[in-house]
């Protein structure tokens, strides 16, 4: 009887010092429990069932048992968190960095046709939207279906503009039609309206948001290609091949056409690129 008053009296004291954070007590405490027989499961009977910290359920507390009383770990410097979170954020950084526009390709891959598939999943499936709407959406054409949707391209200009002028366009067609794969991206209008319906206050804004979300898409994917050696450049052909297309690949009529992403391996190199000062483009207030 008397071993399990010292066994309750230590666990009493035991939690005082959790929670008031007394060393003096805890060592105490610990010290009471090692000298007990008393299993705290059986000191503990409405807890049978439940889960209980691991170092409340062994039979007799060893002499690691003050190991489980650590107080919060020491926060970390400012400083190297910092430098920490620095060097997590560079190879993303280096990768928007390294984003740039190619024309210059062949109708050559750099990654297998599953890699792209992986990489076309992973874009829809992760790049945030307004209300996590979901309304973006991809068609995508390899190889020689990427070669008929350029000729079906350059046919439905051909019988719009002009001589001179399509002769002018068919050059530029005609190095798109060299790559390898594109991807025509949508946005899905019925899906929009659904959350215009369900979002009455904002109602005019979907239809922005839709273009903001679909435009990180595109920027998404486009990232991600030329980090596995791509060379992609964006189009935007629509509206005029829109009912084309939607015949040719079975597209819903509530899809808007938005762009045309185009790949292949890079035989050129981008141009050069120009930078405002930075200065002139951001404000901070701290």
């Amino acid at each position: 009887m008397r071993r399990e008053s010292t066994a309750f009296t230590a666990l009493l004291l035991l939690f005082l010092a959790i929670a008031f954070q007394i060393p003096a007590v805890k060592e105490m405490a610990t010290r009471l429990l090692r000298q007990s027989t008393h299993s705290v499961r059986g000191l503990l009977p409405h807890y049978k069932g439940r889960v209980l910290p691991a170092f409340l359920i062994s039979s007799n507390i060893n002499s690691q048992s003050s190991s489980h009383f650590h107080t919060s770990p020491k926060p970390q410097d400012s400083s190297s968190a910092s430098k920490s979170i620095m060097a997590n954020a560079k190879p993303f950084l280096a990768a928007v960095e390294n984003r740039r526009t190619f024309y210059q390709m062949t109708n050559e891959s750099t990654i297998p046709d599953a890699r792209i598939k992986e990489l076309v999943a992973h874009t829809i499936k992760h790049t945030p939207s307004s209300f996590n709407s979901q309304t973006t959406r991809a068609v995508v054409v390899l190889k020689e279906k990427h070669q008929q949707l350029w000729d079906i391209i350059m046919e439905v200009y051909k019988a719009m503009l002009s001589a001179e002028a399509f002769e002018h366009a068919k050059g530029r067609m005609t190095g798109f039609k060299s790559g390898y794969g594109t991807v025509l991206w949508y946005e899905d209008t019925s899906r929009v309206r659904e959350f215009q319906e369900k979002f009455k206050s904002y109602e005019d804004k979907f239809p922005q948001w839709s273009d903001q979300t679909n435009g990180m898409h595109q920027y998404v994917l486009w990232t991600a290609l030329e980090a596995e050696g791509m060379g992609v450049n964006l189009q935007h052909y629509n509206p005029l091949i829109d009912a084309r297309l939607q015949t040719e690949y079975g597209v819903p009529e509530t899809w808007n056409l938005k762009s045309q992403l185009v790949f292949g391996k890079p035989t050129g190199q981008p141009g050069e690129k120009t930078f405002q000062p930075i200065e002139e483009r951001v404000k901070y207030f701290e």
